[in-house]
């Protein structure tokens, strides 16, 4: 509770004013030097005043000190008051639908790209066996020897392809076999 609330306030009416007595009531030792009751509560009222308005500003920053979080989100509360929720969840699906069908495709273009490379990797596996398992060329060896290598590689790379057309007239029986349990 401030000074001011405490005051007495006696009822004599109009105060009277300081500059009324005369300047040499006030001309006097600095020792000897009596204030004027009216200037005391003068004084005494401004004291109160100021610590009326320390208490405000103490309140007032103690009131504010969170209002940059508060606006954000009182901001984004504002956003969601704007759009009711039916709206956003329209646009939700809208979004979702043009999407869908670009993702899918990339997917699906995604898993061709991996099964062509999971095909060049077996091609090249199957390179890497039959450089291992062919014999190393030198220059000394004789032309019948040569041509010897040469047919045998020939004779290499012919069975591999027999064994792949061989793999490929299975999957067609499966799937004839398939086809004709269906029906």
């Amino acid at each position: 509770m401030s000074r001011l609330s405490r005051a007495t306030l006696s009822n004599r009416g109009p105060r009277d004013s300081v500059f009324n007595r005369g300047t040499a009531d006030y001309r006097v030792d600095a020792q000897s030097y009596k204030c004027p009751a009216d200037l005391e509560e003068c004084v005494a009222s401004l004291e109160d005043c100021c610590e009326e308005a320390h208490e405000i500003g103490s309140l007032l920053r103690a009131g504010t000190q969170d209002l940059p979080r508060m606006t954000k989100i009182i901001e984004n509360q504002i956003v969601f008051a704007l759009a009711p929720s039916s709206t956003l969840q329209r646009y939700k699906r809208d979004l979702i639908d043009e999407v869908e069908p670009a993702i899918t495709e990339l997917v699906e273009k995604a898993q061709a790209g991996l099964q062509a490379l999971e095909k060049k990797e077996k091609a090249l596996e199957t390179k890497l066996k039959a450089a291992q398992n062919r014999p190393i060329l030198t220059s000394q060896t004789t032309a019948a020897q040569k041509l010897e290598q040469r047919r045998l590689v020939a004779l290499t790379k012919q069975r591999e392809r027999l064994e792949d057309e061989l793999k490929a007239l299975e999957k067609d029986v499966v799937a004839l076999e398939r086809s004709s349990l269906c029906t």
